[in-house]
């Protein structure tokens, strides 16, 4: 088995000082760019993530014309086709071995976009989870600049409120077909599920199903691939595995590159050459869900150095272990649509 990534977990659900939290959440972003946040139920309950999932199922197991009427579009909402996204453009054969199907904000339970058919009366509960997530980002945010000494400790919560305006955030249903199911079948050198690519957003949850392998993280030497647990040690008897929680590009440029945007990619759980790869216990060969959280600020939000002594004593650099951090922009929308712009070449290039 392939030596997993020693990812740190948090327990965040304390109601008293949180100073001391705070600073392991920081060290851990600088350290690995990656989070377990220890999932008690206080923040988002075990049956919310069970009652997502079930959403999530329902949704890919609907008629492709359902799914196809609601294609993915420019504002980055929408159902994305298998092999139409290519998170790594520069290194893939074809596009990503998966299916999604992006959400955006929900007013008064309802999404403003195209919904499937299918799971058109699960709108409030989708709007429900969306919201828990949202709550947890801000927490999370909070924490980030309590940890870092940011003059405001608010300054990165207040840049995610709704109330600012817009915001590319996103939460994203995943579901990746088994190797055997797939029309265009990868070539044993070709075993990656989603390109090598960091999160282009501040932070992002991650949601994910036991015995479901197949996320790896670039380690800092930018060579070696570490397999992410789904349940890292210790969380074994826990209700539900903890959330991952990761630094996207937006808290990298906001901190120099002291927060990592650690690079990460989905493969498939097993390969001929690669047959030590993987998790104990986690070496499912059949079709793989998992939920993400993309948290955004509003789209106007400037992604200039904070004001945090620790920040700004910094001198590693944002390009530092992130190959999109040296192309530096001036705000998070604008961020936003470089990145996706080399992700949906198609896309874009039909819309020219």
């Amino acid at each position: 088995m392939a030596n997993i990534a020693k990812i740190p977990i948090i327990d965040i659900s304390g109601d008293g000082d949180q100073t001391q939290v705070a600073k392991e959440l920081v060290e851990a972003a600088i350290e690995h760019g990656f989070v377990y946040i220890k999932n008690t139920g206080n923040d988002i309950a075990v049956d919310a993530i069970n009652r997502a999932f079930e959403m999530s199922k329902r949704l890919f197991g609907a008629p492709l014309s359902e799914k196809q009427a609601c294609t993915i579009q420019q504002n980055n909402r929408g159902w994305s086709a298998m092999n139409y996204e290519t998170l790594d453009p520069a290194n893939q054969r074809v596009g990503d071995f998966k299916e999604a199907f992006n959400f955006g904000e929900f007013v008064d339970n309802k999404a403003q976009q195209p919904i499937p058919p299918t799971i058109a009366a699960d709108q409030p509960d989708i709007s429900a989870f969306r919201d828990l997530c949202y709550n947890l980002s801000l927490k999370l945010n909070t924490l980030l600049g309590i940890g870092l000494g940011v003059n405001p400790p608010d300054f990165f919560t207040t840049a995610h409120h709704r109330a600012r305006g817009p915001s590319g955030t996103i939460l994203r249903f995943l579901r990746y077909p088994p190797r055997n199911a797939l029309s265009q079948s990868p070539t044993d050198n070709d075993d990656v599920r989603a390109g090598a690519h960091s999160d282009y957003g501040s932070l992002t949850l991650l949601f994910r199903l036991r015995g479901q392998p197949g996320l790896e993280i670039l380690l800092r030497d930018g060579k070696t691939w570490s397999p992410v647990p789904v349940v890292p040690p210790g969380t074994e008897h826990d209700p539900a595995p903890p959330i991952l929680m990761n630094i996207g590009d937006l808290l990298a440029y906001w901190t120099n590159g002291l927060l990592r945007s650690t690079v990460h990619r989905v493969v498939f759980p097993s390969s001929t050459t690669a047959p030590d790869r993987g998790v104990q216990g986690e070496r499912d060969e059949g079709t793989r869900y998992s939920i993400a959280y993309f948290c955004h600020p509003f789209g106007g939000a400037e992604l200039g150095v904070v004001p945090s002594e620790r920040v700004q004593g910094y001198r590693g650099g944002v390009a530092e272990g992130n190959p999109y951090a040296e192309r530096r922009v001036l705000t998070a929308d604008e961020h936003l649509r470089m990145r996706l712009k080399a992700s949906y070449a198609q896309l874009y290039k039909d819309k020219e």
